[in-house]
């Protein structure tokens, strides 16, 4: 091919037909990859209160249709105060991981500063953690959870990457969608109104107020309860820690097992 048949206007065929032996080579590759996570499935919920907060999580590990463990935390305590708890959802081993490396974290700001980690510290430092690994991440979803400066309930929710919010209430995981208009209609009364106040729009809505502990407990019983009988990646057992000023309480309620 000279300079001149690459001249302005010129054109070049090229050859049409495919290599003798193209799709036998094509039909004798195989493709290897690695994906190196996994969901195990299961649930957690979080409510916080006027002076206390519960954080619960079912134990069913899983992979698929087959379950790994019926028996597997999913609520951790962090720090050596009593009065902060984390619980992870997803890949079991990156939630064993971050847990282990923020109670270490919480430990050595003791160990440096002389005091204990407040909880809104802890919380921002959750977030550094998470983020750190965003190009590789933690493969979870959190709940982080404990009593705040004034000794109220405070609970805050995470993504992978690290964006965090404070709530009042919320469920992540595998049955999360069948759990939170739950407690959005019980926690947050929303869409409830007061009976008799009128009709249609004219309704009143139901003023919001502080719950007890035992009334909070119950509802996430209940959550739980109604969880398990609709998805089988929730079950076995449910693990529940309260917080409060005297420390956390942690109980552990049988589910079912099918």
């Amino acid at each position: 091919m000279t300079q001149n048949d690459l001249s302005l206007g010129s054109s070049v065929s090229l050859p049409s037909s495919k290599p003798e032996g193209y799709s036998e080579m094509l039909s004798g590759m195989k493709e290897h990859s690695f994906y190196p996570y996994a969901d195990n499935g299961g649930s957690i919920v979080g409510i916080s209160g006027s002076d206390f907060a519960v954080l619960a999580g079912d134990t069913r590990s899983t992979s698929g249709y087959s379950i790994n463990s019926r028996s597997e935390p999913k609520v951790f305590r962090v720090g050596d105060d009593g009065r902060i708890a984390l619980s992870v959802v997803g890949f079991a081993a990156d939630g064993k991981a971050l847990a282990e490396k923020l109670d270490t974290t919480c430990n050595m700001y003791k160990y440096r500063h002389g005091k204990t980690i407040s909880l809104t510290a802890c919380a921002h430092r959750l977030s550094t953690l998470l983020y750190e690994k965003r190009f590789f991440p933690y493969q979870v979803q959190a709940i982080l959870m404990g009593l705040d400066e004034d000794g109220r309930g405070t609970l805050y929710s995470y993504d992978p990457a690290g964006s965090y919010k404070k709530d009042q209430c919320r469920a992540v995981g595998a049955a999360a969608s069948l759990m939170m208009p739950f407690l959005d209609n019980q926690v947050q009364f929303n869409n409830q109104h007061l009976p008799g106040s009128g009709i249609g729009i004219a309704l009143k809505e139901k003023p919001k107020e502080d719950l007890s502990k035992d009334a909070v407990m119950d509802l996430v019983k209940d959550a739980f309860c109604n969880a398990t009988e609709r998805h089988i990646e929730v079950g076995d057992g449910l693990q529940m820690m309260l917080v409060s000023r005297d420390g956390i309480e942690e109980m552990f309620i049988p589910l079912k097992r099918d």
